[in-house]
């Protein structure tokens, strides 16, 4: 059943304000870990550090791994040393090494001398977090080739791991470099002493410890892969990634895009972040955006005489601007997720701006000839009519154009396609738009009062 978390947090701020921990545990104990960090995240800082370690170490583990990493963070570091140790202990070995990664250097050790087994989280603490190397998990099975069926299903029982999701089981070979994969249900319903060579599948799709998060999803999701094994240079297994990472790398990339489109350079703000770091992620874009919007405005006041002399040209050089730069961000738009699902290679470059420049022109002929009727019927002058439309095909169609080379061109040059196409895209189109609206004027100025 789906939780009405609302109802649930008056209840459990209540307990809370009463010191009723008692209630307020067994209120979040008996939700789901995604349901206790989403209430968890509601209540005070103060609230926060004294419910926690009140908790079950299972249910504190589950609330910090599902809580987005900054809260954890935070929540993190205002505990005692022995407490979070003790949680941190609960919790799965990638997760904790992501924990302690955006603690202090000083903190982050200080826990992982009081960790029972500080190995399973000390190697993943090196890779960045962004990485496949920040994703993997340590603790996976490692199949021998010669064991059999049998002895296969014993070690995973022997294992016992927490995780529910055990699709794969990989294979190494004496020098622990991967070899195989194994389908969990051919294992077991294989004869008990079929060799686990005889069931391995040896071509197994991996990925290196360090190539970028959104690599290693693009590769799960091509392969439709429910995990995938990473290895190091020399082919040794490292660790194992699964889909429920990969789930959360490409809402967080998403997210990215998103907000680098708005020209927001932090994915982790929201309204509630605080006064500074909205100025940090959002002031120095404004600041860019200023910068073009004054050079569309030098762009105008080249013709002021002409605006002077046919003041009705200031009515309608906005829309000649404003559609071009609707028609430019339709296309960054599908540039920027095609860039992403890595779906345009550089053969097609040619090909796509051609076909855009061309739909750009059709769109372009069609929105200039509506407008240009309706002009003449408003205002009743053919020529502006003419120039209008004119003039709207030629800023689609540039539009269109721009709308693709800005991605592509900070692609090549290895920066983010989202994060500046917008302020690029609206300065460029601003600019032409006005330019070409304007030239066109001045040649039928005469006709215009």
């Amino acid at each position: 059943m789906i939780v009405n978390t609302e109802e649930i947090l008056t209840r459990l701020q209540d307990a809370l304000e009463r010191d009723d921990f008692d209630a307020a545990i067994h209120m979040l104990e008996v939700l789901r870990g995604p349901d206790q960090a989403k209430l968890f995240a509601e209540l005070d800082d103060e609230e926060q550090v004294e419910l926690l370690p009140k908790l079950d170490l299972s249910d504190s583990a589950d609330i910090l791994e599902d809580l987005d990493d900054p809260e954890a963070a935070k929540l993190a570091s205002s505990l005692p040393l022995e407490t979070i140790a003790r949680i941190v202990d609960e919790m799965e070995p990638d997760k904790a090494a992501d924990l302690l990664g955006d603690l202090t250097p000083q903190q982050a050790q200080a826990v992982l001398s009081r960790l029972d087994d500080p190995e399973e989280v000390r190697p993943l603490m090196i890779h960045p977090d962004d990485s496949a190397g920040g994703l993997m998990t340590s603790e996976f099975l490692a199949l021998r080739p010669l064991m059999t069926a049998q002895e296969a299903v014993e070690a995973l029982r022997r294992w016992n791991p927490d995780s529910e999701d055990i699709y794969y089981l990989f294979v190494v070979d004496q020098e622990k470099k991967l070899c195989g994969v194994v389908n969990l249900r051919s294992l077991i319903l294989a004869a008990p002493n079929t060799l686990v060579q005889e069931l391995m599948d040896p071509d197994v799709i991996s990925v290196r410890a360090g190539i970028d998060q959104e690599e290693c999803a693009r590769t799960m999701t091509h392969y439709d892969l429910a995990a995938i094994p990473v290895v190091d240079e020399l082919g040794h297994l490292m660790g194992v990634i699964t889909y429920d990472d990969i789930v959360d790398v490409l809402e967080d990339e998403a997210t990215e895009d998103i907000y680098h489109l708005a020209n927001v350079s932090n994915s982790d703000l929201d309204p509630e972040s605080s006064t500074a770091e909205q100025i940090k992620g959002r002031l120095p874009w404004l600041y860019l955006n200023s910068l073009t919007s004054l050079f569309a405005a030098w762009v105008i006041s080249n013709f002021e005489q002409v605006i002077a002399q046919a003041a009705v040209l200031a009515l309608f050089q906005s829309v000649v601007a404003g559609q071009g730069g609707n028609t430019a961000s339709q296309n960054v738009a599908m540039a920027v997720r095609a860039l992403a699902l890595g779906k345009i290679s550089p053969r097609s470059f040619v090909r796509i701006l051609v076909r855009q420049f061309f739909v750009g022109l059709l769109l372009g002929m069609s929105v200039g000839t509506v407008v240009a009727v309706g002009v003449y019927l408003w205002r009743g002058n053919l020529y502006l009519s003419l120039v209008l439309g004119l003039a709207l095909v030629g800023n689609l169609s540039l539009g269109s154009l721009v709308g693709v080379l800005v991605p592509l061109g900070l692609q090549s040059f290895n920066i983010d396609p989202a994060l500046a196409s917008s302020v690029l895209v609206t300065a460029a189109t601003d600019s032409m738009g006005f330019f070409i609206f304007l030239s066109l004027a001045s040649h039928f100025l005469q006709y215009l009062h």
